[in-house]
């Protein structure tokens, strides 16, 4: 008997078209990004391609005294004529003496600039009493305010102790002096100060703070510190808003011999 293979066939398609129905999506093919490695910079070998000419540095000069000419010279001797009582503002009482230095009358008061400065660079010459008297924050105590608010201690530190935040160049109650650099009282003290103002908005409110860099004869002793505020003498520093403001000197009842004192605005 012949073998009839068509049914066997049927039953095969019919079993395969009963199954799901399966479409294979062919794979998508990647996206390659092709990454440029970092050009190597090209060797710099002409020494002019780094050289910058402008803006070009002003040139200044110096006098006899070494004061440069772009400073205003607030004190050489030749009187007080750019200073004033800082109680009422009348003519400076502070003594001028013959070798053209002055020294603070007590009891006269403190004296300030009659113009007020932002941000300075200030010099002066200090010198303590002739004669050695009291001890701590009684020798020879003086000091100069910036804006009339923040003050670097001139005091008579040579052997003398106080409390360090309170002894010649700290800034008074804020910032200690990395070391001592006081000579003895026969002797004259340099000052230069580079005072950076705070800045505060249209709202009172500080947006910058100042900075004080002190050298005290030839030592750095005040590197870029942070002003917090006023120097109190009692409580904590206040940052109420101002603008630029007077120098002054202080009288603290002691006789301090100053000399060659020039500012220069930044």
């Amino acid at each position: 008997m012949k073998q009839n293979f068509i049914t066997p066939l049927i039953i095969v398609v019919f079993f395969l078209s009963c199954k799901e129905d399966k479409t294979i999506t062919p794979q998508k093919e990647e996206t390659k990004i092709e990454t440029k490695a970092p050009s190597k910079q090209e060797e710099i070998t002409d020494p002019k391609e780094t050289e910058v000419w402008d803006p070009e540095p002003k040139a200044i000069s110096f006098n006899d005294s070494n004061v440069p000419s772009d400073a205003t010279i607030l004190f050489d001797g030749n009187g007080l004529d750019q200073w004033i009582s800082t109680k009422d503002s009348t003519a400076a009482a502070w003594t001028i003496n013959p070798d053209k230095t002055m020294t603070v009358k007590p009891g006269t008061g403190d004296i300030q600039t009659k113009n007020n400065f932002g941000s300075v660079q200030l010099h002066l010459e200090w010198k303590a009493p002739d004669v050695v008297e009291g001890e701590g924050q009684g020798r020879g105590n003086s000091g100069v305010f910036f804006q009339n608010k923040y003050e670097v201690q001139i005091l008579d530190s040579y052997q003398n102790r106080t409390y360090s935040n309170g002894q010649a160049t700290s800034i008074y109650k804020q910032h200690i002096p990395l070391v001592n650099a006081t000579k003895p009282n026969d002797q004259w003290q340099t000052y230069d100060i580079i005072f950076h103002a705070p800045e505060f908005d249209t709202d009172g409110r500080k947006t910058k703070s100042g900075f004080f860099t002190v050298i005290h004869n030839g030592v750095l002793v005040q590197d870029h510190v942070e002003i917090l505020g006023s120097t109190e003498y009692i409580g904590p520093p206040k940052n109420d808003p101002h603008g630029k403001g007077p120098i002054k000197l202080q009288d603290h009842s002691n006789p301090v011999h100053y000399r060659n004192i020039w500012v220069r605005e930044l």
